[in-house]
């Protein structure tokens, strides 16, 4: 009878889980064919830039159902439910978990070293017409050979770095190298599947750092201030094309008599003629954004655009306060450095954590608020990349623009993502640690009466899962043991944190210092060809 239970529990978290997979397909198919530039756009690397974004964003939505599980285990009065009591159940329902992590990390590390940098370098090749297919593949294979040996070379690191104190100085090198294997057996794979993540997800850091804390800030900033008027831009580009054009007369009026243009001239005329082409261009994109039916439903909805941009830097100034205080707590209450600033529940006030922790009782939002928060990071990911496109330091590699970019560019956007992904997981750790760690569970605790004449007599109470739980009364999330296996990246992560709000409040000063964007933002750049700018307005 039991058994029934179980399986209706673990049905609907599964079944939830499935739903969002199919939402996450579509979802990906819809993006990758909204940006992929039309005359470049390829089979193989289409299917490898929608799967590997799928991958990224089913791999975000684990973690509502890792927490949805463990806090499913328990009664609200802090008792276990009937098919939860037995220690080995709830061990199996964890694995299943467990199991779902592995896979997911795992198919990520075969696309971020395997898939996508052979992907991509089979695309540079392509380039060079003079290249055969075969060549092509072998030279795609030699590049990604390399990235192959980082993952291997990861994985052993992980898999031989002890984190138990070593054998002692009189043991003999039979006994430590036993004790390496032995350690390695134990854990069955963890710790060397875990340092590769941990290791991926510091480049994660920097690429939340760089641009989810610039889209917190530019996408409700844009979704408040809106667009310019396409009436009024069309009126300012005519202006500046009569403007060019009467200097490109003038120019040419010079050599009327036969006399030749000096250099600097020339090169005044062809600057001046570029010019004129991008701003006929322009002018072109803007008469069909005029007539374009999304435009005019755009301005129908801007009310509700503003409400909520409003909402939106409501969240993001309630997350970069929520992230505030956690690292504080941290700085304040942990035990340092060589502790990884970790620490076991919240000893201040956390607004997120305690918002999820007070919907608890009203089923199923705490879960819809945790996944709608991860999805939150994920969606203003996108939109800083969508923003400042792909560079690396100061050089500017690729432009993400809507039935434009190249292969490259997306597949370099779903790596992005993937890597941010892996992060996610941590900062929503840090928004909320109690309850990411331990999700709506409670468990009993045995209190003496007051004024009993027994000194035997007791009275249970109920108290939220924290660290002074006792072990086998609330059981931990499966995430929390991917991101505190190794304390050095928790160090590390916890750095990143301050420099993400720092990040943050930089992006919102720009953002707010910025005009409207144009109605065509990112439509027309001056490298585009005819070709293209013709394929795209017809």
């Amino acid at each position: 009878m039991a058994d029934q239970p179980l399986l209706a529990e673990s049905a609907l978290g599964w079944s939830i889980f499935t739903c969002i997979l199919l939402v996450i397909l579509a979802f990906c198919w819809v993006y990758i064919r909204k940006f992929q530039s039309r005359q470049e756009s390829e089979v193989v690397s289409t299917i490898t830039a929608i799967c590997a974004l799928a991958i990224a964003l089913i791999t975000s939505a684990l973690l509502p159902v890792d927490i949805f599980l463990v806090s499913f285990m328990k009664y609200p009065n802090g008792t276990y439910k009937e098919w939860a009591a037995n220690n080995e159940t709830r061990g199996n329902i964890e694995d299943t978990v467990l199991y779902g992590y592995y896979t997911l990390y795992s198919i990520i590390l075969f696309c971020v070293f395997l898939w996508i940098p052979f992907v991509y370098f089979y695309y540079e090749e392509r380039d060079d017409n003079n290249v055969k297919r075969c060549s092509q593949v072998k030279n795609a294979l030699k590049y990604t050979v390399g990235f192959v040996i980082v993952c291997v070379a990861l994985l052993l690191i992980g898999a031989f770095v002890p984190l138990e104190p070593p054998p002692g100085q009189n043991s003999t090198q039979w006994e430590k190298v036993q004790y390496l294997f032995e350690e390695l057996g134990s854990s069955h794979g963890l710790p060397a599947l875990s340092f590769s993540i941990s290791s991926l997800t510091l480049i994660g850091m920097l690429a939340v750092i760089t641009y989810t804390a610039y889209g917190m800030s530019v996408l409700p900033l844009n979704l408040i201030k809106g667009t310019r008027s396409v009436q009024y831009e069309r009126l300012e580009n005519t202006e500046d094309i009569d403007e060019v054009e009467h200097q490109i007369e003038k120019l040419k009026s010079k050599c009327k008599d036969g006399r030749p243009l000096s250099s600097r001239d020339r090169n005044n005329l062809q600057e001046l003629e570029g010019k004129l082409q991008v701003l006929q261009r322009r002018g072109r994109h803007l008469e069909v954004a005029e007539r374009n039916c999304c435009t005019k439903v755009g301005s129908a909805l801007r009310p509700f655009k503003i409400l909520l941009g409003i909402f939106f830097i409501l969240v993001a100034l309630l997350f970069t306060v929520a992230l505030f205080i956690s690292n504080l707590d941290k700085a304040l209450h942990s035990a340092g450095i060589s502790s990884g600033f970790i620490i076991f529940g919240t000893n201040l006030t956390n607004p997120l954590n305690e918002l999820l922790l007070a919907l608890q009782p009203v089923f199923p939002l705490d879960y819809i608020l945790i996944t709608v928060i991860t999805m939150y990071f994920v969606v203003t990911s996108m939109a800083g990349i969508r923003n400042m496109g792909i560079w690396f330091f100061w050089i500017r590699l690729y432009k993400i623009r809507p039935k434009k970019t190249r292969p490259q560019a997306l597949l370099f956007l779903c790596m992005i993502l993937l890597l941010i992904v892996l992060h996610t997981s941590y900062m929503i750790y840090s928004l909320a640690p109690q309850y990411v760690m331990y999700g709506s569970q409670k468990y009993l605790v045995q209190v003496p009466t007051a004024g009993s004449t027994s000194g035997n007599a007791t009275l249970g109470t109920t108290r939220t899962c924290d660290a002074d739980a006792p072990e086998d009364q609330c059981t931990v999330t499966r995430s929390y043991l991917f991101l505190h296996k190794f304390w050095f990246f928790s160090t590390i992560y916890y750095f990143g944190n301050w420099a993400f709000i720092g990040a943050f409040l930089i992006g919102l000063a720009v953002s707010c210092c910025r005009g409207k964007k144009s109605v065509i933002e990112g439509e027309v750049e001056a490298d585009d060809s005819d070709f293209s700018d013709d394929e795209y307005v017809h």
